[in-house]
């Protein structure tokens, strides 16, 4: 039996729309992707497997929205919901900012692929339009510590891609589904932990420490973000370089007393 029956034959006992959501279940066991709760925005859905796998992770609790340019069937699942448009049209983007609320995604997906014509480079070049294009819709919806993964072509395109992903997310790993064909050369683009930090690693600045954490380095606030500064205390003035930004928190060295 080829693989693709394998998925194919798959999908249809277990009640899946697409083979392809074997993809995402496989990534989700990965790379992390869903928690229960999760709220997840699903670009290109249609027909909707990859709703189906992510209505399963998030629970009854989560929130999954799809959009497409082509109708969604009905999935009769409490927590979907779907958006029939342009993912880059700003009145589909206000749609989907409304059914997600102010708190914004946990993820961002997207399976989307183009047209194929056979022509690699072309191939590979649309899909590298259509990832960065979900890679911008992820970045107006994710905050700080949020996800994100998109299907794109291997090819030249593919490592500036990478490279601006990973400017914004702790890490990036590119992941090949086993339930991907073997003879594909379709690859996904994960990115983890959205950084929303205003401070990048490697900047240097003058800082009044404000206080000091539980583990006794001090803590400098930019913007309410925190950065832990070993062998400062409260009060101190000092000169400091950014080493290293997370999600949520990050961390300094004192470069002179300022």
């Amino acid at each position: 039996m080829t693989g693709r029956d394998e998925y194919y034959n798959k999908a249809k006992q277990e009640g899946y729309r697409a083979r392809s959501a074997y993809k995402l279940k496989q990534l989700d066991e990965e790379a992390g992707l869903f928690g229960p709760g999760n709220t997840v925005v699903d670009l290109g859905a249609a027909p909707g497997g990859w709703l189906q796998v992510a209505s399963e992770a998030v629970g009854e609790g989560g929130t999954v929205v799809g959009v497409d340019f082509q109708r969604i069937r009905d999935l009769e699942l409490e927590n979907v919901e779907t958006i029939r448009g342009d993912m880059t049209d700003e009145d589909t983007k206000a749609e989907l900012r409304e059914k997600i609320g102010e708190d914004g995604a946990d993820v961002v997906v997207s399976d989307m692929a183009p047209n194929m014509t056979g022509e690699y480079s072309l191939d590979h070049a649309r899909s590298v339009h259509l990832a960065r294009q979900a890679f911008e819709v992820a970045l107006d919806l994710l905050p700080a510590g949020g996800d994100f993964a998109a299907k794109v072509f291997d090819g030249q395109d593919l490592d500036d891609l990478r490279a601006e992903v990973d400017e914004e997310f702790e890490y990036v790993r590119s992941i090949h589904p086993e339930a991907s064909r073997d003879s594909s050369s379709e690859l996904y683009l994960v990115g983890k932990h959205r950084i929303t930090a205003p401070v990048r690693e490697g900047e240097e600045l003058d800082a009044v420490v404000d206080d000091v954490g539980s583990e006794g380095d001090g803590v400098v606030k930019i913007d309410g973000y925190a950065l832990f500064v070993p062998g400062t205390e409260a009060g101190d003035s000092v000169r400091i370089r950014v080493t290293d930004v997370k999600a949520k928190f990050g961390f300094a060295e004192v470069v002179d007393e300022a």
